[in-house]
């Protein structure tokens, strides 16, 4: 190699000394961290696997910096030891050696073929032919080496922490899926038939695709850390793995859902039938009590008591015969929904009975009415008042009378209790004739 004039003064024998030291301290540290690279599990399995996308893109261009490391430790090593040798030749170093090790520790001393510097497939300066050979200085080279073996790194890490981690995951996500397929077939749960039978082929299909995109491009499921530059800084991207996950722990809450089903399917059935006859005997009761009400009350509206769904003792047929056929997948959602609608049908038949009542529900109240406060007077030693008997009389002849007119009934009610109301109130003096008179107003 050509000898240049060192950058800066001439080293003496003490910094000599100590770059050869540090020097020596580097270069055990690169080539533990080469060995270490050169071992790694990950750059193995990348040796050895049939690689597509972008790793096995990255993967070549790793290569080529991996046998480029080589080149430039050999020349750094090669270096290092012609100093040495330098150094060794006398205890105390001449100006001529010292000269020549400035040169060779500070200046480009360093020369790398040009055939080993075309492996990073770097374009040529301006687009001319490539360069016969590169020149480095000692501390050049060993910045270029650490940039070269971080990148080598980084990708080596990330594809080996990919296929540390998804792999394995999508194996025993296909074993519970798997199981998961056996069960929802005993259930009858099968592609076609039941959305969550194509769920499950759906999922099959993707963790297929998916376990064969990591093993051959594990760099696509790679999600680098932000703002770090440390090799290997990042995670594995479990997006679609987490999706199919949640997908199957639907499809098994499904599966369960349907295996309760088939567990409990007789008693949910037995209770179905027992709202429904209750709901047709409410809806009969209504209907007898609508027939009595326009007997007994006259001048009321009572609305119309309809009849029995047909529709849902057919959907209970159904619901009968998928339980004989054990299609359970299909009895499932049918009991949801005839249990839902059977409350509402056994609910409708309450309302239309209490609206059918209701006009002797207030007859009811208004007999109550009157007799509580015939009680109260009674109490009072007012029982033998002629205007209180009267009214209570007349209250009482309406009330109990067929057709009742409520409205009238209910005014006689609140005459007798004003009546009553001012007997109460008034004070009680006898006279010569017997008790005071305490009448409000004259019977009408």
């Amino acid at each position: 190699m050509g000898v240049t004039d060192p950058a800066g003064p001439v080293m003496d024998r003490d910094e000599v000394d100590r770059a050869l030291a540090r020097l020596g301290a580097e270069h055990e540290a690169i080539e533990t961290s080469l060995l270490a690279l050169q071992d790694h599990a990950g750059r193995r399995l990348l040796e050895g696997a049939e690689l597509a996308g972008l790793t096995r893109e990255r993967w070549a261009a790793a290569e080529a910096s991996i046998t480029l490391l080589w080149a430039y430790f050999d020349a750094y090593s090669g270096a290092l030891r012609t100093a040495r040798e330098i150094r060794a030749r006398r205890r105390w170093s001449s100006r001529e050696d010292l000269v020549e090790l400035t040169e060779l520790l500070r200046g480009e001393a360093v020369t790398v073929a040009g055939s080993a510097a075309a492996l990073v497939n770097a374009p040529a300066p301006h687009g001319g032919p490539g360069r016969l050979s590169e020149r480095f200085s000692l501390a050049a080279l060993v910045d270029r080496m650490n940039e070269l073996y971080a990148a080598s790194l980084d990708m080596v890490v990330a594809a080996d922490a990919v296929w540390s981690a998804l792999p394995a995951r999508i194996d025993l996500l296909a074993a519970e899926l798997q199981r998961t397929r056996q069960l929802a077939h005993s259930v009858g749960v099968r592609p076609g038939e039941h959305p969550a039978g194509d769920d499950l082929e759906r999922i099959t299909r993707t963790l297929t695709r998916l376990r064969e995109e990591v093993i051959s491009d594990p760099l696509a499921h790679w999600v680098p850390a932000q703002a770090s530059s440390a090799p290997g800084g990042g995670r594995p991207d479990t997006t679609v793995y987490d999706r199919e996950a949640r997908a199957l722990e639907e499809v098994r809450r499904e599966i369960d859902a349907v295996l309760t089903v088939r567990q409990d399917a007789e008693q949910r059935l037995v209770r179905l039938r027992d709202l429904l006859s209750r709901a047709d005997r409410t809806l009969s009761e209504a209907r007898t009590a609508r027939g009595e009400v326009l007997a007994k009350i006259a001048a009321t509206e009572v609305p119309v008591v309809s009849g029995p769904p047909t529709a849902l003792q057919e959907q209970l047929a159904t619901a009968a015969e998928y339980r004989r056929q054990a299609r359970w997948h299909r009895l499932s959602p049918l009991l949801e929904q005839l249990e839902q609608r059977a409350e509402d049908e056994l609910l409708r038949a309450r309302e239309s009975l209490s609206a059918v009542t209701a006009p002797l529900a207030v007859r009811a109240e208004l007999r109550g009415r009157l007799d509580a406060y015939r009680a109260k007077i009674a109490r009072h030693g007012l029982a033998e008042d002629p205007v209180l008997i009267e009214r209570y009389e007349k209250a009482r002849r309406m009330l109990w009378s067929a057709p009742c007119d409520l409205r009238v009934a209910e005014q006689a009610v609140l005459l007798y209790q004003q009546a009553a109301a001012e007997a109460l109130g008034a004070p009680h003096r006898p006279g010569p004739g017997g008790p005071d008179d305490r009448r409000g107003e004259s019977p009408s």
